[in-house]
């Protein structure tokens, strides 16, 4: 039986409050958080409102799904063929695709975000993020962070399947229907893996019924009503 060793991580307070960088950014930080299937317009949406904050004067990132899977949330074969990782590395810290692999690529960009919203900045993720379980979670860590509740903003991109489907920009639904139709399962959102839509999200946003500029104003007037922004 191993011995319980002592923990070696202690919590570090830090002396600069929120408050203070509130001040000095003249802005409240906080997550928002873009979720639907892929091809709903999320990223189209996020990149839209980081584009009219930055012209406003406030601090925002985009923080992408896609390009997260190039760098922190890297796959195994990105890992081996730019990191230098051996196979066993690679598997161990890479992500895929499966439930499993999905829960951490969302639980580590939850605490990226928590950590840019806690600096004072908009931290705008656009993430498919399939499962409620794991949107809650990372909800949960914003509310019972260290250094205060850090508002949390769940964006619903409720675009209907066939409109994804329509758009499908990078091939992947035709991917997985031709897999699932030749008995290989791909474990795509929406197509033989499932969405669990968010009860109670702050915004929906629908680009089948909504222009961008219409997605846009709501959530810079929900900002507004937050008392995160000052009004234009």
């Amino acid at each position: 039986m191993s011995e319980i060793q002592p923990t070696r991580v202690f919590y570090h307070p830090g002396t600069v409050t929120r408050e203070e960088r509130a001040k000095v950014l003249r802005q409240t930080g906080a997550t928002l958080w873009f979720t639907g299937l892929s091809g709903s317009g999320k990223s189209t949406l996020a990149v839209a409102v980081e584009q009219v904050l930055i012209q406003r004067g406030h601090a925002a990132y985009v923080l992408d799904g896609d390009n997260i899977r190039f760098g922190l949330n890297a796959g195994p074969k990105i890992l081996a063929d730019t990191r230098g990782y051996d196979d066993d590395r690679a598997k161990r810290f890479g992500l895929g695709f499966s439930a499993a692999d999905r829960e951490e690529n969302i639980r580590r960009i939850g605490e990226v975000a928590k950590l840019f919203a806690d600096a004072g900045l908009f931290a705008l993720a656009s993430f498919v993020s399939p499962y409620r379980k794991d949107r809650d979670a990372v909800r949960k860590i914003h509310e019972q962070n260290k250094t205060g509740a850090i508002p949390f903003i769940e964006v619903f991109v409720d675009t209907p399947i066939g409109m994804c489907e329509q758009r499908d920009p990078k091939g992947l639904y035709k991917q997985a229907r031709e897999a699932v139709a030749a008995g290989k399962g791909m474990g795509f959102t929406g197509v033989d893996d499932p969405y669990e839509p968010t009860v109670k999200p702050e915004l929906t946003f629908d680009a089948s019924r909504q222009a961008v500029e219409e997605g846009v104003a709501m959530v810079l007037n929900y900002l507004v009503q937050r008392g995160l922004v000052a009004g234009a």
